[in-house]
């Protein structure tokens, strides 16, 4: 029997614009602009025998065009290949695009096509993702980022948790990292008394303290019983991390910002999480997540992807030790489909592959694009 051969590719940018200006620790300490919009790179793949694929990767402020630019200039090696050679067609790319690295943009490109690639094996299959991949959960620990950041009053943020609660979401997420730590603290503990003791409860730095600034709010917020701490230094320092991560009961959650397995390897070596983030958009897709999934669970390592629910909830699912999925709705308008949330816990769809289509709005915000093949 003829193998099946990919025919034609399309590859769309699209700007998602954002309802509100959104600010995290990063902002208010001066190191960027209140976010207005988050780019996407679509990769749309057909088959000979006419199986189709969605994949997408994403950057928030700079970077998408980048993405975009680099996709358009390897995509033309798609035509022709078998779409269930993955690892085949991850390396044939990665050689055509060799002179700019295997990580950040290089791959960040990539990961819309690799993605594409196991949306389309898992519908051929007729599985969603999660059962193609081998999952050992129908359902994932879910907490909410989007009510906690810093732009929204306490009272907001108060709302918004309970709100979420209410969805069927299990854990509120709030950010932290302000130049006054004491803000932070007020912020954090209203959330608790909010909330009540018994609702998991996680804080975000964004990278915004220094490593004695960290070591005081970690012990300042002991008594509070957090899930983690995330992101208290700089996403390189490893060693600060498991310096972290020793002194302290609360545990560690690292990994969102770097972009390729080797980077996460030296966090796992240096023991500077207790739970690991990574985001396989930014690893370069779902293929080189596995590789670093492996790894992880091998080192004893508990798992919160970082954003993009809609494929992170697959891998989660997946995954051996008992994980968290983070709730954004950021992307709802993207596509025709939702995730139901319930009891605390997101839920995997039964629908093939990823288990979404594209939407109208998402092709009206598209603002550049180009094909591939035969249509």
């Amino acid at each position: 029997m003829a193998a099946d051969r990919i025919r034609h590719v399309s590859l769309s940018s699209v700007t998602l614009p954002l309802d509100v200006p959104v600010s995290d620790a990063k902002v208010l300490t001066g190191r960027q602009k209140p976010m207005t919009e988050i780019a996407f790179l679509f990769a749309e793949i057909t088959t000979e025998d006419g199986h189709e694929g969605t994949g997408f990767s994403y950057s928030k402020r700079a970077g998408g065009p980048a993405q975009y630019a680099h996709a358009k200039e390897v995509g033309d090696n798609l035509i022709g290949q078998d779409p269930s050679d993955i690892g085949k067609v991850y390396e044939t790319l990665l050689w055509a695009g060799a002179s700019v690295g295997r990580s950040g943009v290089a791959t960040q490109a990539l990961a819309a096509v690799d993605v594409a690639l196991w949306d389309l094996k898992a519908k051929r299959a007729g599985l969603p993702l999660a059962k193609l991949l081998g999952s050992y959960r129908d359902s994932v620990r879910t907490y909410n980022t989007s009510g906690g950041f810093l732009h929204a009053p306490i009272e907001e943020v108060k709302a918004r948790a309970t709100q979420s609660l209410k969805d069927g979401i299990g854990g509120i997420k709030i950010k932290v990292g302000q130049p006054d730590t004491r803000e932070d603290l007020r912020r954090l503990a209203a959330v608790r008394e909010h909330i009540g003791d018994d609702v998991p409860l996680m804080v975000d730095a964004n990278q915004q303290w220094d490593r004695p600034t960290a070591l005081r709010f970690g012990r300042a917020v002991e008594e509070l019983g957090l899930v983690w701490i995330e992101e208290p230094l700089d996403a390189y320092d490893a060693e600060g991390h498991a310096q972290l991560a020793a002194a302290l009961d609360t545990p560690i959650a690292t990994g969102e910002m770097l972009s390729s397995v080797a980077e996460h390897v030296r966090l796992i070596e240096a023991r500077a999480a207790d739970i690991i983030q990574p985001d396989a958009p930014r690893v370069g897709g779902i293929t080189p997540f596995l590789r670093l999934a492996t790894l992880a669970d091998h080192a004893g390592l508990q798992l919160a992807p970082h954003f993009a629910m809609e494929i992170h909830l697959h891998l989660a699912a997946a995954y051996p030790r008992e994980p968290w999925v983070e709730h954004f709705e950021w992307l709802n308008p993207l596509f025709n489909e939702r995730l139901e949330t319930r009891d605390g816990r997101m839920i995997v769809p039964d629908r093939p592959g990823l288990g979404f289509t594209l939407s109208e709005q998402c092709r009206k915000w598209t603002v550049d694009s180009v094909e591939f093949g035969k249509a």
